[in-house]
């Protein structure tokens, strides 16, 4: 039924199935892409733009050092800690050419979440901004990393621009707190020592592990989702296959103020739009809106690649209201839901509908999505070329068009598995290779799809995923803290903010500003609660297990607001 019904679901011109065997790793698109479109622009920030020319000779350098300085061997993991900067595609594509595998990690991590992070992978190496070079001096010694890189926000900009902003985020903005990491190598020395250096290229077999992706899975315990070359060549195939007919080959810009390191923008905008050799402007910090407005005045951007939250606030700016879009035709929205206030905004705002997928780090992350020739707000759209969704019962048996059920998915995007972490593997994955999503959704008639119910416990926030589990193991660590809980209350700007309930120990007293300070310096900005609840008691099972969703209607009664089913 899956497969026969999925096959015609697809607006004409769009195919139902890639081959996803059609290159052998991510080397060989890379390598393509940068021949074809050698004098094309690839990444643009900070008023620099690099060519693909330029990107394959810089990643070539970056390789070759790897290669000629270090011991790290095909198969090591490197942790790679950068914002949007020009840096950092030219360090992901020269690791992967190098053969090793990609840790995306965090710029904002705590060193507590940099510690478990490294540990998990294995990271021999590490590629971190100056900015956060003060927590690796003491989460390193503490992992096996053994090589650190450091760079500077301005490394790849002309000599005088180099020195200018990196002397105002130093020195001006004082945004690099002091390190010392005597054995760290400045970004741009490894450039210089490799380059004209010999590139031994990788060529890894399409199931090995390229990229290790942390998620908190549906557990709470951060785990590295395994994706293959296979896996990501798979997804880069299907976004190019939806978007053919809209984002043409080589003159398309995009607009990227999504992180690169998250799975979205990873896959998006240096796999997909590498593949057919677009423009993809980085915006280093997309909560300075006024700084991303005037960077937008500047190109005439073709897509834009955002999430509600970032909609929402754009739409809210003057200055934005009065950009020309006339040259935009393509948005896409992932990471949380898409509500449809914001949707109907934005297109009244640009002209522009916006066109919402779902996807998971699992998948690669895209597993489905609109079609842009027939966007229906409010459903995640219709798998993605060479997929199949299906929702199944609390047994696993499969449900019928209409009815509700746990989403799953197949396809060539499914990660391999958890990192080292079998168990966590088998209970995600079964042995015909469907991934349960853990969310509720239904499939209609024509083959769209609407998610109806959340993850159970998992916390959204501006397209985050935020694991309860962590945030009580952290708060359990406050002295006076008996018991504790983490919930997501729903929030106008992001999606769902934090609430935290806490029944202290007898006797002591406990106040939200120590509560707040001890989250501040423990997980990361996006993790910290927005709201503290002191209580008594906290409701539980008859074996103590404490009842988040009690907590969660409770909430959504105080707003009035349907309970969860």
């Amino acid at each position: 039924m899956i497969e026969n019904f999925w096959k015609d679901k697809y607006p004409a011109g769009i195919a139902a199935h890639i081959n996803p065997d059609e290159y052998p790793n991510i080397q060989a698109v890379l390598k393509q892409s940068c021949q074809r479109f050698a004098d094309k622009p690839a990444f643009s920030n900070l008023g620099k733009t690099l060519t693909y020319g330029q990107l394959y000779e810089l990643s070539g350098a970056f390789a070759a050092y790897l290669q000629q300085h270090t011991d790290l061997q095909p198969g090591d993991r490197i942790a790679v800690q950068l914002p949007n900067v020009l840096q950092y595609p030219v360090v992901v594509f020269g690791a992967i050419r190098a053969g090793l595998i990609v840790v995306n990690t965090n710029p904002l991590y705590t060193a507590r979440e940099m510690e478990h992070q490294f540990n998990d992978s294995g990271a021999k190496a590490l590629v971190c901004l100056a900015n956060m070079a003060h927590l690796a001096q003491h989460v390193v010694p503490k992992t096996s990393v053994k090589h650190v890189i450091v760079t500077q926000v301005g490394d790849l900009l002309p000599p005088v621009k180099r020195l200018l902003v990196n002397s105002v985020i130093k020195y001006v903005k004082k945004m690099v707190p002091a390190y010392h990491l005597p054995s760290a190598v400045k970004f741009n020395d490894v450039i210089a020592k490799g380059h004209g250096q010999p590139v031994r290229e990788a060529n890894p077999d399409a199931n090995d592990v390229a990229v290790l992706q942390y998620t908190g899975g549906t557990t709470g315990v951060a785990k590295g989702a395994m994706l293959t070359h296979r896996n990501l060549v798979a997804n880069m195939l299907q976004c190019k296959a939806l978007m053919a007919s809209n984002l043409n080959e080589g003159c398309e810009i995009l607009i990227t103020p999504l992180p690169l390191y998250h799975i979205y923008a990873f896959t998006f905008h240096c796999m997909a739009m590498m593949l057919i050799g677009n423009h993809n402007v980085l915006i280093s910090n997309p909560r300075d809106l006024p700084a991303m407005v005037k960077e937008l005045s500047k190109w005439k951007f073709s897509g834009f690649v955002g999430l509600n939250t970032l909609f929402v606030a754009l739409c809210n700016n003057a200055d934005f209201r009065n950009l020309d879009f006339s040259a935009l035709k393509v948005t896409l929205s992932g990471g949380m839901a898409l509500q449809l206030a914001a949707a109907d905004r934005w297109k009244a705002v640009t002209g522009c509908a916006i066109c919402e997928g779902y996807g998971m780090t699992e998948t690669s992350p895209v597993a489905s999505v609109n079609p842009i020739q027939n966007i229906q707000v409010g459903t995640i759209g219709i798998p993605v070329p060479s997929t199949q969704c299906r929702v199944v019962d609390d047994s696993g048996r499969e449900l019928g068009l209409g009815e509700t059920g746990e989403l799953c998915v197949k396809g060539p995007q499914v990660m391999k598995g958890y990192w080292q972490r079998q168990e966590a593997t088998d209970e995600m994955l079964d042995a015909d290779g469907w991934l349960k999503t853990g969310d509720i959704a239904v499939i209609q008639d024509d083959g769209y799809m609407r998610i109806v119910d959340r993850k159970k416990d998992m916390i959204l926030v501006s397209g985050f995923n935020v694991y309860p589990n962590e945030l009580e193991d952290v708060l359990v660590t406050l002295p006076g803290v008996l018991q504790c809980a983490a919930i997501g209350i729903p929030d106008e700007k992001s999606g769902e903010a934090i609430k935290v309930f806490i029944v202290a120990r007898p006797g002591v007293t406990l106040t939200k500003d120590q509560v707040m300070e001890h989250m501040r310096a423990n997980v990361t900005g996006y993790k910290v609660p927005r709201a503290v609840e002191f209580r008594e008691a906290l409701p539980t099972t008859n074996v103590g297990k404490i009842l988040r969703r009690e907590l969660r209607d409770e909430e959504l009664k105080k707003l009035g607001l349907k309970k969860i089913a």
